[in-house]
């Protein structure tokens, strides 16, 4: 799904079959315009989406020869790789009266001469090189071929990465290096001022072949942030909103350096796994990433995988005709490449293959599946960045930079510093939904950085965007209106949610707060809403853990499912129309409670069909209300809940009492000792259940002066509540304690009374 691949020409998904474009085709320079932040204008079409750079021309052949054998580049391969750097022109066939690359014959042919051979057959980088008319800019451009991309987001025949080398020829030096990420959502990796002196290294992506730079004394290593007197190896900086809440620089890098794990997915054509298909007989197994880091699909583990193996260099390619001693003393095998220029590749009319498969789960009430984001390559001298490598700058700092030092490139507010103004991204950091130590075992979560990368799909634009540094996701140029995101992740069970992305805010977050937390699939609950035998139209929900706060806040249009941690306590919140809030608990395994098999109106219903993920049944919210009936019937849930708590520490403690209070509260429980705090702050509580009952029930005789009256007696037990907890909190286990008062928070708080 790299950036190359993913946009290449006209992007049509041409197979075997004559299956033709799936949608309308969407300009090169559209698509750039969006990366650099123009816009929603920009994805649509509309004028005025390019920059105003000035025309180029090709460079003096021998001129190009020489910037070429200067600037090629040194690339280094994970050990785990299978495809490298090749030339596509033996597999090429007429059909039609055109040339094209098949995918069934360059990936079945590759394997076949690397397995004849004993080593990667025809190591060939292609070169390109643009003049900007009137200025002395020029740009060098290497294109990489390798003949299949397997990652987990995506997945395609044929693979193009590119680097660009943007260099005075007046004074000879590099000015900046572009080298080619995923998607045109995510930023290239860029490089500003490199040394002219060391020669460019790329770190190419296990499978995907995504490619990030390599400019300090490191040579197999990246690092986003400069540290122990160590360059960075970007200098791409971040949008200001981004930044704050997500807090590094703008560039996909390379996960598996740091320190993030990437599970990679078996690609499937037909509903089978590729190398079983009869037309690729040289293609087994073992001819795709290796085994330890492929799963055959994101929903076949359990849980998030732990023993991926880190990044690991095994292969170097450089150019021919030069040494290159670090690439010697790094890697266990050089394998010296061809530099040929790109112009004996032009004769190509099209590389072909037909879409390959994997399906994004969405959690919906009725499980639904997306596999359009998978996508093919095209032609790159068919793209518009082909003839104006400035279309590739991603990092609206290094367009404003250049434009400063060359007329030739345009300083477009759209492209360049100002571009926060226009930007349409959807940002968000996907986390980990965990257990906590400080709530009662299986009553409360926390949620922690994710350990493995996962990958995000917006509705409109159908393209898998992965999470790079630890889980940070950016969707860039995405339209204004409503949209659909979905969070897929290995051994995670999947997210979903409804956002709008307004003309005015140039960042929208994701999640709350910018956060997604993922549950893994052995933890999660399903947890559904659906107001079809509802009085009311249930517009939103949210779902706040009694711990970790809220984690799940979505636009709805009638019904909505997500996951939850089993190992959390829930309040579900839902809105209608008017703005009108309704509340309900929901804690999927309450201590000492057996299965509450009634109709799901409380929000703590376990019938119906088995969920996926999870083995136990969906939570069921059917005819969701909103108003002072419902919030005053969650407050006695919540607060029966946690009476229910107190009383069996109670009677551990060898009280008499039978915890049932009276509906007056009792005796203040204010003697002395742990034990008499504890009876104290049970019969509040049960003090509490009884007022808000008392409440729900003058509610829905429509008695509006008794439900005032009576909610504003829930209002002083929960006050009594309060103190009672702080006398009774040395007699109670800590995590009860903690809980108890996040309770209080919970039925007190988010406008519920």
């Amino acid at each position: 799904m790299d950036r190359d691949s993913e946009n290449g020409g006209d992007e049509r998904l041409t197979g075997r079959d004559g299956d033709g474009e799936p949608g309308g085709p969407v300009d090169r320079r559209t698509v750039l315009g969006a990366v650099a932040g123009a816009g929603s204008a920009a994805v649509a079409g509309c004028a005025g989406s390019e920059p105003d750079d000035a025309s180029t021309t090709g460079l003096d052949p021998e001129r190009l020869e020489g910037l070429a054998a200067r600037f090629a580049p040194t690339l280094y391969f994970d050990a785990a790789e299978p495809w490298f750097p090749t030339d596509p022109r033996p597999y090429a066939s007429e059909e039609d009266g055109e040339t094209v690359v098949d995918g069934f014959a360059a990936f079945d042919g590759y394997h076949e001469r690397y397995d004849e051979a004993g080593e990667p057959p025809d190591p060939t980088v292609f070169y390109n090189g643009m003049r900007y008319e009137d200025s002395p800019l020029a740009v060098v451009q290497f294109w990489i071929y390798s003949a299949f991309d397997q990652f987990t987001a995506n997945f395609h025949w044929h693979d193009w990465e590119a680097l660009h080398v943007f260099v005075d020829l007046d004074t000879g030096d590099p000015q900046l290096y572009v080298a080619s990420s995923h998607s045109r959502s995510v930023p290239n990796n860029e490089f500003l001022d490199p040394d002219p002196d060391r020669v460019p290294r790329i770190l190419t992506e296990l499978g995907s072949h995504s490619s990030a730079l390599s400019v300090n004394e490191v040579p197999d290593g990246f690092r986003r942030v400069g540290e122990g007197g160590l360059l960075a190896d970007i200098t791409n900086a971040a949008i200001d909103t981004v930044e704050d809440l997500l807090g590094i620089p703008l560039a996909y890098g390379l996960p598996r350096d740091e320190g993030a794990r990437l599970p990679f997915v078996v690609p499937e054509y037909e509903g089978e796994p590729i190398y079983d298909h009869p037309d690729l007989p040289s293609v087994t197994a073992d001819s795709l990433v290796d085994g330890a880091l492929t799963v055959r699909s994101l929903d076949a583990l359990s849980s998030p995988p732990t023993d991926l193996p880190a990044r690991e260099t095994g292969v170097a390619f450089r150019h021919r005709e030069r040494d290159d001693p670090e690439a010697a003393e790094t890697a266990e095998t050089v394998v010296e490449y061809d530099l040929v220029p790109s112009a004996e590749l032009e004769h190509i009319d099209e590389f072909a293959g037909p879409q390959l498969s994997f399906e994004f789960a969405v959690p919906q009430a009725v499980e639904d599946a997306v596999a359009g984001h998978i996508t093919t390559t095209g032609v790159p001298w068919e793209q518009p960045r082909y003839e104006n490598p400035a279309l590739d700058v991603s990092a609206g700092n290094h367009r404003s930079e250049l434009a400063d030092r060359y007329d030739a490139i345009a300083d477009d507010p759209s492209f360049g510093d100002g571009a926060a103004g226009a930007l349409d991204a959807v940002v968000a950091r996907v986390t980990e939904a965990t257990e906590t130590d400080d709530a009662p075992d299986g009553e409360g979560l926390t949620t922690t950085e994710t350990s493995v990368e996962s990958f995000v799909l917006i509705e409109s634009d159908p393209e898998a965007v992965p999470t790079f540094a630890g889980g940070v996701a950016v969707a860039n140029g995405v339209p204004e209106g409503d949209h659909r995101l979905t969070v897929n992740g290995a051994g995670q069970a999947p997210h979903s949610e409804r956002l709008t992305v307004a003309a005015e805010e140039s960042v929208t977050a994701a999640g709350v707060d910018g956060e997604i937390p993922l549950v893994a699939r052995e933890s999660a609950r399903k947890v559904e809403v659906d107001d079809a035998e509802s009085d009311v139209d249930v517009t939103r929900t949210a779902i706040e853990d009694d711990f970790a706060g809220r984690i799940y806040d979505s636009a709805v249009d009638g019904s909505d499912a997500t996951y939850v941690h089993a190992g959390g306590a829930y309040t579900t919140e839902v809105r209608d129309a008017d703005d009108e809030v309704g509340a309900y608990r929901v804690n999927p395994d309450p201590p000492g409670a057996g299965s509450d098999d009634d109709d799901g109106d409380d929000g703590d219903s376990d019938d119906g069909d088995a969920a996926g993920p999870g083995e136990a049944d969906p939570i069921r919210i059917d005819r969701p209300e909103t108003g002072a009936a419902s919030l005053a019937g969650y407050v006695a849930d919540v607060a029966e809940e946690t009476r229910a708590a107190v009383a069996e520490v109670a009677d551990d403690d060898g009280d008499d009492d039978d915890g049932s209070g009276g509906s007056d509260g009792g005796t203040d429980g204010s003697g002395s000792g742990p034990s008499n705090a504890v009876n104290g702050l049970e019969r509040a509580l049960a003090a509490a259940v009884d007022q808000a009952e008392r409440a729900e029930e003058r509610a829905r005789e429509g008695d509006a002066e008794g439900t005032d009256r009576q909610l504003s007696n829930v209002l002083d037990r929960i006050a009594r509540i309060e103190d009672r907890l702080a006398a009774a909190r040395e007699g109670l286990p800590p995590g009860l304690a903690n809980a108890t008062g996040k309770r209080v928070e919970q039925a007190r708080g988010a406008g519920k009374l």
